[in-house]
């Protein structure tokens, strides 16, 4: 499961960092988000023909022929295991796979000092560099399909986070983690030709466990309307306060 996960990096760096050819100008003077939430725009990286490309999708897949939207907020992640062969992803799986960049990503576990409550923890990389979550993306054209070329009316673009087993350092919070993807990766990956579903179902594995650090946050996390950077501030679990 990854449920929120942090976007703090600009557009710019994210597109050296991936190798972006052309970056939607939207996404320019677009500000950090520290909790970024299912249904919210975020940062895709996927190819067009021989154009890497950075745009922003909503978060949450819609498939091609949903009847409305809402099904996406259930689309926020596809299990690497069904995502070849399940109705909602094997279309995206085959054709339509991107990367999506994040700066970390929170989890949830059992609060030690209160059974009941849950303890947010941020994951993260120890070398500050973005994680290249593997992910899938579709068009949607609307109840009737009236978003058709030509038509003036634009599709909606959404996607989706695969996730895979936990390596042995992401097991002491949850048993899934997000499928992340080496730089060596990248082509195979986004490249739009490439069918081969053994090749591409062998990229979706566990990471290695050096790229998982994590300290506990506060619970404002809980809430996705904040979004600040102190949100990732370190917090010791078994007092409730933040390290200096």
């Amino acid at each position: 499961m990854c449920g929120r996960f942090v976007s703090s990096s600009p557009s710019v760096q994210i597109a050296a960092y991936f190798d972006v050819d052309a970056v939607a100008e939207q996404l320019i003077d677009r500000g950090p988000n520290y909790n970024t939430a299912p249904t919210a725009d975020v940062f895709v990286v996927h190819e067009d023909g021989s154009t890497r490309r950075l745009d922003a999708f909503r978060w949450g897949l819609v498939p091609s022929w949903a009847k409305d939207m809402s099904i996406g907020a259930r689309m926020i992640n596809a299990r690497s295991e069904t995502v070849a062969s399940k109705p909602a992803f094997r279309r995206s799986f085959a054709r339509r796979r991107c990367i999506i960049p994040a700066d970390g990503f929170y989890e949830w576990t059992a609060d030690p000092l209160h059974q009941k409550k849950k303890q947010p923890y941020f994951i993260h990389r120890a070398d500050g560099e973005p994680y290249a979550f593997a992910g899938l993306w579709e068009r949607w054209r609307g109840e009737s399909g009236e978003a058709e070329e030509g038509s003036g009316a634009e599709p909606l673009r959404s996607c989706s986070i695969i996730t895979t087993s936990a390596n042995e350092r992401m097991s002491e919070l949850h048993d899934r983690m997000p499928v992340i993807l080496p730089r060596s990766a990248w082509d195979t990956w986004l490249d739009p030709g490439q069918h081969d579903a053994d090749l591409l179902g062998a990229l979706l594995v566990p990471a290695p466990d050096e790229l998982i650090t994590f300290h506990a946050v506060s619970t404002e996390v809980n809430n996705a309307r904040n979004k600040g950077e102190h949100l990732i501030d370190r917090m010791d679990p078994t007092s409730g306060m933040l390290f200096e």
